[in-house]
């Protein structure tokens, strides 16, 4: 098993096999769940993994432990994937004590129809652990993303372990950039809760951190701040990379063409980086991510059934759902006889704050003609001029 210090041992696993993370996020190269053991005059194990790997993880435990006993197994979060082994490692063994807040053991009885009472160590916010060597700090992090969660500090090692914090798609065998992968799984999953991410980031500054431990994801030991500054700007909705996202959805190919026609107007006029893309025939969770990414937007798309082209209104409801804001939105609607899109757009970020829409929007009525080249032209250089 691979050391993350001296005296503490990652025991997760890597899941290969699955397709759909949550049900609904693509994962090319799988997931990682992530458990750690802290080996002390008592040990403590942090977290369990997904039932369909639990007898891995037993032994991967198993092979750390050796010929001793764990003395806690830590619980910070309580979604199956990190929860899913609790019942089968009491029943191996049975001396241990469950340690959660009282927020986790409900969620236990609502999972697995006992809260484990014999086995329970309530804590509370705040409250500390000596386990010998180690001293083990507990920080509620209501909503991160889940009400029972909560990360751990150790003093000694200078270690946190984030829960889902700071996670990130891809077994740990993967070779990818972490960024991407994090970027899309935070906007993905913790997008909508970022006061809470606020909240918790301004607790780790007052902690003395050298290595982040998360539940999906790579130990995070270098370069720290880079991490920190990234979770600070996506949890405070900032622009993290300049340029234009242009989000369309097409019938028959004529609204494709004018988000087209501005991508190269805005190449033309000389934006750095356009991003184009098909929300039809594209992983909407990076389009999600590119959406928060960068600083402006544009949706285009075609009235159809009196309303947004359906695979638009979702994307639409999905950023509004994961509080998007401090945009510019820009919009290219089409409509043969009642163009609709860019009105019914509007109203749903109506709720939203700090949304700047464009004062021109290209409408079609069908196809792309000389009046639609000019309107582009005027969108593009609106875009770059904010």
């Amino acid at each position: 098993m691979k050391n993350v210090t001296d005296s503490v041992y990652y025991v997760g696993v890597n899941d290969r096999s699955i397709d759909l993370f949550e049900g609904m996020y693509v994962v090319p190269n799988g997931i990682a769940y992530n458990s750690y053991i802290v080996m002390d005059r008592e040990i403590s194990i942090f977290d369990t993994v997904d039932a369909a790997y639990t007898e891995e993880w037993l032994a991967n435990v198993a092979e750390v432990l050796g010929d001793r006993q764990p003395d806690y197994l830590i619980v910070q979060h309580m979604e199956p994937d990190h929860s899913a082994s609790i019942a089968k490692f009491v029943q191996k063994y049975p001396n241990v004590k469950v340690v959660g807040n009282t927020k986790t053991f409900v969620m236990m009885n609502q999972f697995f129809g006992t809260d484990f009472t014999k086995y329970q160590k309530v804590v509370a916010d705040k409250d500390s652990l000596c386990t010998g060597e180690h001293t083990f700090t507990f920080v509620f992090a209501p909503m991160v993303h889940w009400p029972e969660v909560m990360v751990t500090y150790d003093s000694k090692d200078k270690l946190l372990f984030s829960a889902d914090g700071f996670g990130k798609f891809g077994a740990l065998d993967a070779d990818e950039d972490w960024a991407c992968e994090a970027r899309r799984y935070y906007f993905g999953i913790v997008g909508k809760y970022g006061a809470q991410v606020q909240a918790l980031l301004k607790k780790a500054k007052e902690l003395d951190i050298e290595k982040i431990l998360p539940l999906h994801g790579p130990v995070l030991s270098e370069n720290l701040g880079y991490y920190l500054n990234l979770y600070d700007t996506w949890s405070s909705y900032g622009v993290e990379s300049e340029g234009v996202v242009i989000a369309y959805a097409s019938v028959y190919g004529n609204t494709r063409k004018a988000a087209e026609l501005l991508a190269e107007e805005l190449k033309t006029q000389g934006c750095a980086k356009v991003v184009l893309t098909d929300l039809a025939r594209s992983d909407w969770a990076e389009n999600v991510e590119d959406a928060f990414r960068y600083g402006k937007l544009v949706l285009a798309a075609p009235t159809y059934n009196g309303g947004i082209y359906p695979v638009m209104r979702e994307f639409v409801e999905k950023l509004t759902e994961r509080g998007y804001c401090k945009r510019t939105i820009g919009l290219i609607e089409n409509g043969t006889w009642a163009p609709v899109v860019a009105k019914q757009i509007k109203e749903k970020f109506a709720q939203s704050k700090e949304i700047t829409f464009t004062e021109t929007v290209v409408t079609l009525k069908s196809g792309v003609n000389a009046g639609t080249t000019e309107a582009v032209k005027a969108l593009a250089k609106e875009l770059l001029s904010e």
